[in-house]
């Protein structure tokens, strides 16, 4: 751990039945240890003694929680909170969601949760896993890039960068009453780009553009038109960290087919860029990396759009360096030479860090495949990236060195991971957004399987503490 948390009020809620209360109490204690063999400072004594909850009544358990620790902190006189919950899951799978939902968005709760049969095992390799995920929870990061200590990341380093992901998850086939759920990330401690702040919306279903990347509403009261948005939000929140505003932008955009570029690159540029101005009318078609056809073109580059940056202040207007990530394709790559230990891991892939950007790639275009993870059971696929559109004028090997060394900082574990952290954290975010609304829509009674229901679902919203 590069900076270690700390935990001062803890407790641990136990809802699996057939697990043993000394067996809870030892399993307490080794996290506790790991988390501080790891560098954070975790206090060995949980608030109070781990509590027993009934499955089927898990509500009213992480109340009840919640109630005993804010007692025992008023009898203290210290003026905390809690800080951390763990929580031993039950037995009988699927509540997982529920218990995000009203740790997140009801109590506020700050929650770890852990597989009764890991309990028993008390795995050293599980607990080091769980401790990496707790650190993150508790505001500690677990790595950093060498290059980001010593300032040394291109059109990174040198002014205040912000990192973006995006994704959109739809509901399953059939589940057209159910909106699709959208999320941004972006980093919040330039230089070191490690640590994420996300922000998740719902739309209408099946919509792949987000949708409230930027938004406008009318206050009567005021008779002005307020400014708001995932953007604004986001570059606000970067600012409070950093004390900074972006000088520069990196979208990572995860789920686009080919048949979407234009279209995504279109709206969501024109997102970011919104409220105020024109949009770069000596912007010309060698910033922008993949074809479209005349007329988009000619809307993308002569129309007057307005800017999410400008509304923040006036001339405000960032490069922007837009890539799609896709790891939804059948391309393998295979070593020459199998037996070569210099060409192959040792699950006989080809090496992380591997790069393809030749004779397969598309002649005019900025694209390429990226091989960064090591994998362990079958044939590794590697991710496909296509720059879309770029102001800060990357070379190539600057743009895929960055982007696989990003790809060692995934704060839950301890290897690179296949797909650019940013990305993966918004993927993650927007499922987790869907057991929010859950709840919600089967709530709201069923409805005609051949009839798409648009109507507007809000996503109840996260605690602050949470967030952080």
């Amino acid at each position: 751990m590069i900076n270690g948390g700390k935990v001062q009020y803890w407790c641990c809620l136990n809802l699996s039945g057939r697990t043993q209360r000394d067996l809870i109490f030892q399993f307490c204690h080794q996290l506790a240890e790991m988390c501080n063999s790891k560098g954070m400072h975790f206090n060995p004594e949980p608030l109070v003694p781990p509590i027993a909850g009934q499955p089927n009544r898990i509500e009213d358990a992480l109340v009840n929680v919640q109630k005993q620790c804010t007692t025992k902190l008023a009898d203290m006189k210290v003026g905390g909170r809690l800080q951390l919950l763990v929580i031993i899951l039950p037995d009988v799978r699927g509540q997982y969601g529920k218990i995000k939902r009203i740790c997140e968005t009801e109590l506020g709760i700050v929650s770890q949760c852990c597989q009764p049969r890991q309990v028993y095992k008390l795995n050293k390799q599980y607990l080091e896993n769980v401790a990496l995920k707790i650190n993150v929870k508790v505001g500690g990061s677990n790595t950093v890039l060498n290059d980001a200590f010593a300032r040394k990341i291109p059109h990174v380093s040198d002014k205040a960068t912000i990192i973006l992901g995006a994704d959109v998850t739809h509901p399953q086939p059939g589940e057209d009453s159910t909106p699709s759920i959208a999320a941004v990330v972006a980093s919040m401690d330039w230089p070191y780009v490690t640590r994420y702040r996300g922000v998740v919306s719902a739309q209408v279903s099946r919509e792949e553009i987000i949708q409230d990347l930027y938004k406008t509403y009318h206050d009567p009261m005021k008779g002005t038109t307020v400014h708001s948005g995932i953007i604004r939000e986001l570059f606000r929140s970067f600012r409070l960290s950093t004390g900074r505003r972006p000088d520069r932008i990196i979208f990572y955009r995860d789920g686009v087919s080919e048949g979407q570029f234009s279209q995504v690159l279109l709206y969501e540029m024109d997102a970011i860029r919104k409220d105020g101005g024109i949009f770069y009318n000596n912007h010309t078609d060698s910033k922008i990396k993949h074809n479209m056809n005349p007329s988009m073109l000619a809307c993308f580059v002569d129309n007057k759009l307005n800017y999410a940056c400008a509304s923040l202040q006036e001339g405000y207007l960032p490069p922007v360096t837009f890539v799609v990530v896709q790891k939804r394709h059948h391309t393998r790559f295979f070593p020459r030479d199998h037996g070569s230990r210099d060409q192959t891991d040792k699950s006989g892939n080809i090496m992380p860090g591997t790069v393809v950007d030749t004779t397969i790639c598309h002649p005019r275009e900025f694209d390429f495949y990226l091989n960064s993870h090591a994998g362990i059971q079958g044939t590794s696929r590697p991710t496909h990236y296509h720059v879309l559109y770029d102001e800060n004028n990357f070379t190539a090997d600057e743009l895929q060195i960055f982007t696989n060394n990003l790809c060692y900082t995934y704060a839950r574990c301890t290897r690179s991971v296949s797909i650019v952290p940013p990305a993966y954290y918004a993927h993650l975010a927007a499922f987790r957004a869907r057991y929010y609304i859950e709840g919600e829509i089967s709530d709201a009674g069923s409805t005609s399987g051949n009839r798409s229901t648009n109507f507007e679902v809000v996503l109840p919203s996260v605690k602050e503490n949470v967030k952080d």
